[in-house]
């Protein structure tokens, strides 16, 4: 049995001004024509029911999960007073899915990713249970075998060499390596055993409350109570509770430190669409490289990006620039600038 939790909670300032505190990017349909998170839930649902699906994110977050995921059942959204980082979201996810579904194997999956290759993630999923089923202590990670030279990613480093049939080998990990310079980047690319970080994990629930109170105490001491406490007084017991825990990645927490992480490598279309240049790989392009989302038009023009809601834009001869409408401005910005914006948010 599996359980998933989507962790929502980021707030996406790498997407201002299109993602706001009020709306980041994973409810933003920054890819197709469903917003990230619920091209993640759908993602899913073929193998994992929604009952059995749960979704942690910030209170202000909340009437937006209900609204893009009407059919999630109330209590599956699980809520954070603040954000602490992923080791906290995940202990009390842990606990909390556990009050439900004690002994099933939980997914953990970020709510803003793209994974092209849908069937077979899935299918690499069932085989990584398989495997929690026989190895109860172990703990999951898909390796994402790199593709390019990319220093906005963490990597993994496993013990084997891995040959072209590899798909649904499981090797243990060496060490998890925090975003490398270019020169380290490119080290890992022709080293050969190195894979992307994609930040999706498997294990039992029970798993990894153990590998939490061993690593992480003061995390567990702070809201385990969760396992016994009663269901009206859940949100007001984490409410009370959640602030004590150590805020700390579940990298560096546990991951780091623990004696049983295995990796399978997964080839399967995945990236963070944390920037607009991700975006930019996978939104749909004409003949002239430009990118139009709303009323736009392109004359002369090459290498755009057009997003809009309201009043038609039109760019005629003009290259390398993005248009963004939000709803009190217009932004007309040099692509050079773009993974910038957020910079001038203060003087702007």
């Amino acid at each position: 049995m599996i359980c998933a939790l989507i962790m929502a909670g980021g707030k996406g300032t790498r997407f201002w001004p299109l993602s706001t505190e009020k709306k980041p990017k994973q409810f933003l349909n920054l890819i197709g024509k469903e917003s990230m998170i619920q091209m993640t839930v759908n993602r899913i649902k073929p193998i994992i029911p929604i009952e059995k699906i749960f979704v942690c994110t910030g209170e202000s977050y909340v009437d937006l999960v209900k609204e893009q995921l009407p059919e999630l059942p109330q209590r599956n959204i699980i809520i954070e007073p603040e954000g602490r980082n992923t080791a906290p979201c995940i202990t009390l996810s842990a606990l909390v899915i556990g009050r439900y579904f004690k002994d099933s194997t939980m997914i953990v999956l970020p709510s803003d990713h793209l994974i092209k290759d849908e069937e077979k993630f899935r299918s690499i999923i069932n085989k990584a249970n398989n495997f929690i089923e026989n190895n109860e202590e172990a703990i999951i990670t898909l390796g994402m075998k790199p593709s390019r030279l990319e220093t906005g990613y963490g990597y993994i480093k496993y013990h084997s060499k891995i040959a072209e049939s590899y798909m649904f080998e499981v090797l243990k990990v060496d060490k998890f390596v925090e975003k490398p310079n270019k020169a380290k980047a490119k080290e890992y690319l022709q080293d050969g055993y190195y894979l992307w970080n994609g930040g999706i994990f498997l294990w039992k629930i029970q798993t990894i409350i153990k590998e939490i109170k061993k690593y992480s105490p003061r995390t567990y001491e702070a809201i385990h109570e969760i396992e016994n406490i009663k269901e009206e007084n859940l949100q007001n017991f984490i409410q009370d509770q959640y602030h004590e825990t150590e805020s700390i990645s579940i990298d560096y927490a546990v991951l780091e430190k623990s004696k049983n992480i295995y990796v399978i490598p997964s080839e399967i279309g995945w990236d963070d669409i944390g920037t607009w240049k991700a975006v930019e790989r996978y939104k749909e392009k004409d003949i002239n490289d430009n990118i139009l989302y709303g009323n736009a038009r392109v004359i002369e023009s090459k290498s755009n990006i057009a997003i809009n809601n309201g009043k038609r834009i039109v760019m005629i001869g003009i290259d390398d620039v993005m248009t963004l409408e939000t709803d009190d401005s217009i932004y007309i910005v040099n692509k050079d600038y773009m993974e910038k914006l957020r910079d001038y948010q203060n003087i702007i």
